[in-house]
């Protein structure tokens, strides 16, 4: 079966936002630095360090990322991908948002919609989260940006 991941960019902390995520979401990280892979002997030492390619797995949840390492510009935080986390219970989106909103920017806080308990929030590393959780419903996704739809 075919998964959707999220990959994110970091510019340079990719390995403590993954530690930050594994507090907030759970499960194991893996990385790779760029000095450990077959790269290393083509970028300048002051890189070795870097994260080459990170994930983050539990038994619902895959993230996986990178340190945008200089090369082919600067890296742009945008508004365009948020990440969606749709929840398995009330204890699940309660907990991931108190944790996740840690140091972060709550645009909705966690509340009631027509759709289920939602709510909306960029976290430390510029990263927007949308966590949902309707019992009745499960898998159903929230608008995006909170938006009602009319189809």
């Amino acid at each position: 079966m075919s998964q959707l991941v999220a990959y994110l960019s970091f510019d340079g902390n990719c390995r403590e936002a993954f530690e930050f995520y594994q507090h907030c979401l759970g499960g194991n990280y893996e990385f790779q630095k760029v000095g450990e892979s077959p790269m290393a002997k083509d970028v300048p030492a002051s890189l070795h360090d870097q994260v080459l390619h990170g994930s983050l797995t539990n038994a619902s949840i895959k993230l996986m990322g990178a340190d945008s390492l200089g090369m082919g510009g600067s890296l742009n935080r945008g508004n365009a991908v948020a990440l969606c986390l749709v929840c398995s219970s009330k204890e699940d989106i309660e907990r991931f948002f108190s944790r996740l909103s840690e140091d972060g920017q709550v645009t909705n806080p966690l509340r009631e919609e027509f759709f289920g308990t939602y709510a909306d929030l960029t976290d430390r590393y510029g990263i927007r989260w949308m966590l949902q959780y309707d019992g009745a419903n499960m898998g159903a996704a929230a608008p995006a940006n909170g938006a009602v739809s009319s189809t």
